[in-house]
């Protein structure tokens, strides 16, 4: 089960306030949720008081592999509690995958030799209807001129 930190919202319309929820990653937005860490507020006129939320139960779910999404994760950084895991995580260099290797280029001959069969089979279709309907249109000549 993959567990996901995000945000539920509640409030009315054009006056939205959100819960900090912690759900399964399957569940709906404002489905079922395992736990509320907090609530948040956007439109509070005092910025201090737009957020609260328990810090240890947040910890504890991030100890535990929960998932923040990109809004509560600025939340939990306005919050302070991230401790280690405020970086994102950095996408590892693969020098391998541009290499040339022979069952790439057999693929690619592949690929191409069937994009140029199509391609004539294509062909022939649009012949066999040009040809159909320039007979028709000139049997239709020849019975008009009748």
């Amino acid at each position: 089960m993959a567990v996901v930190i995000r945000l539920k919202r509640t409030g009315r319309r054009n006056r939205a306030c959100y819960r900090i929820s912690v759900a399964d990653s399957r569940a709906p937005r404002d489905g079922l949720v395992l736990e509320h860490l907090g609530l948040y507020d956007p439109v509070h006129p005092d910025k201090e008081n737009q957020s609260t939320l328990n810090i240890e139960r947040a910890r504890h779910w991030l100890e535990h592999g929960a998932q923040p999404s990109e809004t509560v994760r600025s939340l939990f950084k306005r919050h302070g509690v991230f401790v280690d895991w405020g970086k994102p995580r950095t996408i590892r260099k693969r020098p391998g995958r541009k290499k040339v290797t022979a069952t790439g280029t057999t693929r690619t001959a592949i690929k191409s030799a069937r994009l140029t069969a199509k391609g004539v089979r294509r062909d022939e279709r649009l012949s066999v209807r040009r040809s159909a309907a320039k007979a028709e249109a000139a049997a239709e000549a020849a019975e008009a001129a009748e």
